[in-house]
């Protein structure tokens, strides 16, 4: 049975950090070289999609700890567990899809996203990532770790079976529901080259998880 994408990671947030860092070939690895792909000067402002309960951010409060970090999630329970984990850091916490939120232009010295986008569809991406685009400084970048599809028939299977599963369940809003249906690499390289950014390059890979940073 689908469930609504913030419910689905509140109802598991007991075990949640346990799965991600135990289940996920190479996290523990990936989550720190992540943090380590961010910006390090003094005050840095970093926006985080899909903060979660803010894994890469115990690797990047070590590396910079004057760091300010604004994370949007969908789940309240992730973010209340990411606030109490930092009591002493600037962190502003929004609620919400960060397809809704609004960034402010011109302000984050870096972007990051992990283990999050590869629930959307390309061209909901395309229309993020202008967002986000907008959102950086010149000269600053975003910084995305994810899974992603090994084929482009990989890719479609995802889809349909989420298609299906909405069919079947009589579930028609427009809301987003927890199924992975990750694009491959070369599609979310070219939505992140459509949607203005400069130049995007694969920094690391862990089996089907791959780092990149795509610069403004």
């Amino acid at each position: 049975m689908l469930e609504k994408m913030g419910e689905f990671f509140d109802n598991r947030l007991d075990g949640y950090e346990e799965h991600q860092l135990t289940c996920i070939e190479s996290a523990q690895e990936f989550y720190m070289f992540t943090a380590s792909c961010l910006h390090m000067d003094k005050n840095a402002n970093i926006l985080d999609l899909g903060c979660g309960t803010g894994l890469e951010l115990e690797f990047y409060f070590k590396l910079n700890p004057s760091a300010k970090v604004t994370g949007i999630d969908l789940a309240p329970g992730m973010l209340e567990t990411l606030s109490k984990k930092f009591p002493d850091k600037d962190i502003t916490l929004i609620q919400g899809s960060y397809f809704e939120v609004p960034f402010d232009e011109n302000t984050y010295d870096a972007a990051v996203s992990v283990e999050s986008l590869h629930h959307f569809k390309k061209d909901e991406k395309v229309s993020l990532y202008r967002k986000l685009h907008k959102a950086l400084k010149p000269d600053s970048h975003f910084i995305l770790t994810d899974y992603f599809a090994s084929s482009e028939d990989e890719e479609i299977f995802y889809r349909n079976e989420l298609n299906r599963l909405k069919m079947e369940q009589g579930i028609t809003d427009d809301e987003f529901y927890h199924y992975d249906t990750p694009l491959t690499v070369e599609h979310e390289i070219q939505a992140l080259q459509e949607s203005g950014f400069s130049s995007v390059e694969i920094l690391g890979r862990w089996g089907a998880t791959y780092t990149l940073r795509a610069r403004k």
